[in-house]
């Protein structure tokens, strides 16, 4: 097939569409797994499960949106349309309409993740506010701050990744342990300066 026209057909066939509009899904997705799964107390490969599904599933997304077409009397072969009943561009505005409305979806969770990561820390509360936080802290909590990748080798950081996670399983499994969750410390260094100011922050004590 000439090279011209399978990027016509690819257009025609709203393949494009379908792939930016799978783009902008899979990275809402992932953003609210990330957001939600920390607060049901969800494990951590749970949301590396939803990003390697979305990963496998956009060449599948790719392939049905070549092979199949949408047509008022349901999902059929696009092989067994005649090119004067498709629709296809009918169907390509109506990608392009959600992708617009989901595309704000996500520009509004970006700019909420922007907006909390620049909101006050607890080092701008008024003293006598964080004393009487500090009073609320439950005495058997727990915070594991990311591990450093002290190798040379970049690739190397899932290792270390994969010790805080396989530490947080394990602690979330002791009865009356509150361990907070690995989103929420993702942000720390692993060795903070100010250690009591970051326990004060997670809600944990410092000893």
């Amino acid at each position: 097939m000439n090279p011209r026209n399978l990027f016509a057909e690819l257009k025609r066939r709203n393949v494009y569409k379908v792939a930016i509009a799978y783009a902008v899904v899979a990275w809402l997705l992932i953003q609210i797994a990330a957001q939600v799964f920390p607060f049901f107390e969800i494990p951590n490969w749970a949301v590396r499960l939803v990003v390697v599904l979305l990963i496998l599933g956009f060449p599948v997304a790719l392939i049905l949106s070549w092979a199949f077409e949408i047509t008022p009397e349901g999902i059929k072969r696009e092989s067994e349309i005649e090119p004067d009943k498709s629709i296809t561009h009918l169907t390509g505005r109506k990608i392009v309409a959600l992708t617009i409305v989901l595309g704000m979806a996500a520009a509004c969770l970006l700019a909420f993740q922007l907006l909390r990561s620049k909101s006050p820390s607890a080092a701008a509360v008024l003293p006598s506010t964080a004393s009487n936080a500090a009073v609320d802290i439950p005495s058997k909590s727990i915070a594991v701050l990311p591990f450093e990748n002290r190798s040379r080798d970049p690739d190397n950081a899932y290792f270390a990744d994969g010790i805080q996670d396989e530490i947080l399983t394990r602690l979330a499994k002791i009865a009356d342990l509150k361990v907070i969750s690995r989103t929420s410390t993702q942000h720390y260094k692993s060795a903070p300066e100010n250690l009591p100011e970051i326990a004060r922050q997670l809600g944990v004590p410092t000893s």
